[in-house]
């Protein structure tokens, strides 16, 4: 037993260190000194036999306690010790740990199993797509056709996606008959350790292409841009998509395309503003149109029309045209209303002429035509 390191030495942790700092340290050690990272390399083997036995007695924390208080004598049948022998590594103390660390490692399974991958010859859907398309106020309102160029993924025409050459296919790998994967079994002291990996041969693809295609060079697919006119529904808002099934990246191995997935903008408008499926704008009047009443023009989505506002329109009234607003969807042509809201623009910059017109008509005007203002002080002075 002299000649056995310290166990926390091996391991390059002190004493007090906690499971998961040992667990850590024992992760590290074992990714570097495991055979499959080393091959033939018989110093390394002894190093990871050393690093497992240290982690066997430290992650048991019955092991460790004799371990802290007997040192390797703990462990020792000549000694009367009670943990055993490690010859065939009989001290491991936690195999689904070990198990873990070789399949992240690894991408394999430990003493036997096995992890599988996917088929890398089975159908794949292609990827999908993602745009964003500009639109006006009045196109979103109304619905248009845009023409968009887009860049994606498709077969190869040559070889319609096989990546070999006209008149030949390719061939399952010999290697890892056309799994794409190889499986490396390791005995080492009694114990089994099984890893698999990308196998070298085919690269993962299970298959070996003996004369590629000129076109692709063995890909199987090319870049290919692509031009089409793309319908925008009336009534879309701001931030919604459409989805354009089929349109975006060729699948592989006889998958689905992929979607052509498009993301709408549309440009504030320069007077309305959009709530849901109605509109807003405001507009100005005179004094002379809210006091007297008049028909003013009022802008639309279609143009100006006329309207009649009546005697003594207040500033800030507002007034609703039915159907003038946005297209609903699947609504049999229905729209949403225009809500216009008028202001009451005072004139500047008169000259004394009319300001003295001014004057005599407020004069007079007596207190019944302003309501709101003598109901004003009225509330105030009632209250004293």
């Amino acid at each position: 037993m002299a000649d056995k390191r310290d166990y926390y030495e091996v391991l390059g942790v002190d004493k007090s260190a906690d499971d998961a700092t040992i667990k850590k340290a024992y992760r590290n050690l074992a990714k570097k000194y495991h055979p499959d990272m080393n091959p033939g390399d018989k110093a390394a083997e002894e190093k990871f036999k050393e690093v497992n036995e240290a982690y066997g007695v430290l992650s048991d924390a019955d092991k460790k306690a004799k371990y802290d208080q007997y040192g390797h004598a703990a462990f020792d049948p000549s000694m009367g010790g009670a943990g055993g022998g490690f010859g065939g590594f009989s001290g491991f103390g936690d195999f689904g740990d070990i198990g873990d660390i070789f399949g992240s490692f690894f991408g394999g399974g430990f003493g036997g199993g096995s992890s599988r991958r996917r088929n890398p010859n089975a159908p794949t859907r292609g990827e999908d797509i993602s745009l964003r398309l500009t639109v006006t106020f009045e196109e979103a309102a109304f619905g248009t056709k845009k023409e968009i160029t887009y860049t994606r993924i498709a077969k190869c025409p040559d070889c319609n996606g096989t990546g070999a050459a006209n008149s030949t296919t390719p061939e399952s790998c010999p290697d890892c008959h056309g799994s794409g994967q190889k499986v490396v079994v390791q005995r080492l002291g009694g114990m089994s350790f099984q890893s698999t990996g990308v196998c070298d041969r085919c690269r993962g693809t299970g298959k070996i292409i003996k004369e590629m295609c000129g076109k692709c060079r063995g890909a199987g697919t090319q870049r290919e841009n692509k031009k089409l006119t793309v319908n925008i529904p009336a009534g879309i808002d701001n931030g919604e998509r459409i989805a354009l099934r089929g349109m975006g990246c060729d699948g592989k191995n006889g998958g689905p395309a992929g979607d052509l997935i498009i993301t709408v903008s549309v440009r504030n408008h320069a007077v309305f503003e959009r709530d849901g499926f109605n509109i807003y704008c405001e507009v100005p009047i005179t004094v002379a149109e809210a006091t007297l009443g008049a028909d003013i023009s009022v802008p639309s989505l279609e143009g100006k029309f006329t309207y009649t506002i009546p005697e003594g329109t207040q500033s800030g009234t507002s007034f609703t045209v039915r159907g003038k607003g946005i297209t609903i969807p699947r609504a049999q042509n229905k729209r949403g209303d225009l809500i216009f809201v008028v202001n009451v623009e005072i004139p500047r910059g008169l000259n004394e002429k009319q300001r003295d017109a001014m004057r005599a008509f407020a004069d007079s005007c007596g207190e019944s035509n302003y309501s709101k203002k003598s109901g004003f002080f009225k509330r105030i002075f009632d209250k004293k």
